[in-house]
């Protein structure tokens, strides 16, 4: 391991599968997988011929990077999460009336990465049991309001997209949604369901769009760019 005044802690790791040198960038560190057969030295060459893309795409995720402490909680569609220390020697996390509890140990810092890693698995268990609670629900509310048909709903963990349709009309909405305001939820499953009439993003479907919101489909769209899954 070796620190990079651009990009933090960078680390390698040999891997016998591996065909290239790889790198997964984190908000504070790269993490560099290498062939076998290659040195950490191949791996710097490689890492300052892209120095400048690499930078560039930690800088997007840092911009996504949400840290949660006693002083700054988060708030979700349904639940506050509010961080407080704890004479207890693990990590505890209880949802009750509205408020999600998380209890950490003295000896951690709330700060370091493994820590708000900690905090995120708390956090992303409740926000996929209440995804898995409301979504399905709301989504058969919105597609009986509008006359829409679909065959099923899921919830997934993607940090990619807030949610997609398929040709089957199976739709996938991200547990990540929950952390938008309701009517940016709604925007979300309306667009999907959208999809099950028209596939691409033509202009009969935001005409679609338009119609099941009121004429405001480039607003909310507008709207949503503001918010991006964390990272």
């Amino acid at each position: 391991m070796i620190t990079d005044n651009d990009f933090g802690t960078i680390s390698f790791r040999q891997s016998t599968r591996a065909k290239r040198i790889s790198v997964r960038i984190h908000a504070d560190s790269l993490e560099v997988t290498l062939p076998a057969g290659s040195r950490e030295k191949d791996a710097l060459k490689f890492i300052n011929e892209v120095r400048a893309k690499l930078k560039k795409k930690q800088t997007l995720i840092t911009k996504k990077t949400v840290t949660i402490s006693e002083e700054k909680g988060l708030k979700t569609c349904t639940f506050d999460v509010q961080i407080r220390k704890a004479e207890r020697n693990n990590i505890f996390a209880s949802l009750k009336a509205g408020i999600l509890t998380i209890e950490y140990p003295h000896a951690l810092n709330a700060d370091e990465a493994q820590t708000q890693s900690y905090f995120w698995n708390s956090i992303n268990y409740f926000l996929r049991k209440e995804a898995k609670r409301l979504l399905p629900h709301r989504t058969g509310e919105l597609a009986a309001r509008f006359g829409f048909s679909f065959s099923d709903v899921k919830i997934q963990s993607s940090k990619s997209r807030w949610g997609s349709c398929n040709s089957r009309k199976n739709i996938n909405l991200s547990f990540y949604l929950m952390l938008l305001p309701q009517h940016l939820i709604d925007y979300v499953i309306l667009h999907e369901l959208c999809h099950t009439r028209v596939m691409s993003h033509s202009g009969e479907f935001w005409h679609q769009m338009d119609k099941v919101t009121d004429g405001k489909s480039h607003e909310l769209r507008n709207e949503i760019k503001k918010f991006s899954i964390p990272k």
